[in-house]
């Protein structure tokens, strides 16, 4: 069953209904895996945790769940790569992000992790998902354990989803220019949002 042929609408309650559900098993396992990579000292992304984290956020939702796009998509205004380039960009991205990880400060590397991801673009539908939850996987990693406070990180990106948007196409154009700050802006939001979330906790 895939639920968006069916009701054609992401507005649909059934939709909204699983899609909650779906988040919700996304971050059970965000949250394990976390755990898991501490626990074994293995500070580092991998194509096997992006690929599971977009198939829990989309399974019985749209096609391809876990799965690289099989087909061009355009997201608004901006072409992602084409679909047939997106094994090799991710598996460089995935080497990038790990050779990085030790010397990076983990918000800069959750930054470029979450617009990267999105840039890319590698799955039919879920990318936002994936991005955001591969961004707090690489602070709470970095940061040794999961972040205290009563909401996390990606929700708190999709409460603010027009500014979220708005600075992930400022970061594609400043890329696009070779501006070497083209992350300044996401970067100050993502920095904020953390110190949002940490004042909550206990």
């Amino acid at each position: 069953m895939i639920l968006y042929e069916l009701v054609g609408s992401e507005q649909h309650p059934a939709y909204q209904d699983l899609s909650i559900s779906n988040l919700e098993r996304q971050y059970d396992f965000l949250r394990s895996i976390i755990n898991a990579a501490i626990a074994v000292n293995r500070p580092m992304i991998s194509t096997s945790i992006i690929t599971t984290l977009n198939a829990h956020a989309i399974a019985c939702l749209h096609v391809n769940a876990g799965q690289y796009r099989p087909c061009p998509v355009t997201v608004g205004e901006y072409h992602p790569p084409e679909h047939y380039r997106v094994p090799e960009l991710m598996n460089a991205f995935v080497n990038e992000v790990n050779h990085i990880w030790q010397n990076s400060d983990d918000v800069a590397l959750a930054t470029y992790v979450l617009w990267r991801l999105n840039h890319i673009h590698p799955f039919i539908n879920g990318n936002g998902r994936t991005a955001r939850a591969l961004c707090y996987y690489v602070i709470c990693v970095k940061a040794g354990g999961l972040l205290g406070g009563n909401t996390a990180l990606p929700e708190l990106i999709r409460r603010n989803r027009d500014e979220y948007v708005r600075l992930l196409r400022e970061a594609d154009a400043g890329f696009a220019a070779n501006n070497p700050n083209f992350l300044g802006g996401l970067h100050a939001f993502i920095v904020g949002l953390v110190s949002e979330q940490m004042a909550t906790a206990d």
